[in-house]
């Protein structure tokens, strides 16, 4: 199982970036997928999350609002829509799976991770 999330870069405050998150060799439709980041000098935390199916998200309190998690499991893609971006939100994201047999999404968990991909908001 391999994770490839991109579409990082540096934006400006306000501004919009989508990730993506790619599954190689597998398909990710059988796995909930989530997105979790870490700031420089802090633990990672998650951010959202998306069933398997599509049916369930949830975010965190810091992207509610703000981010979009969706997934297209004909093109074996999850990706994160995160607009009117912070300079807090900087950071590396990554997207991690569980192999999930409910319709459900969860903050932790996961067995398998991507690399991450470093999105910074500055001006």
């Amino acid at each position: 199982v391999q994770l490839q999330a991109s579409g990082g870069g540096l934006v400006q405050p306000g501004e919009s970036l989508k990730l993506s998150c790619a599954g190689s060799g597998f398909t990710l439709d059988n796995y909930a997928i989530g997105w979790f980041r870490q700031a420089p000098g802090k633990e990672r935390e998650w951010v959202s999350c998306i069933s398997r199916s599509g049916t369930m998200t949830s975010y965190a309190e810091s992207a509610k609002g703000r981010f979009a998690i969706s997934r297209d499991n004909a093109e074996n893609t999850v990706t994160l829509q995160m607009n009117s971006l912070k300079p807090e939100d900087t950071a590396l994201y990554y997207c991690a799976a569980y192999l999930s047999t409910t319709y459900v999404c969860r903050a932790s968990g996961y067995d398998y991770w991507g690399q991450g991909t470093l999105v910074t908001v500055s001006s």
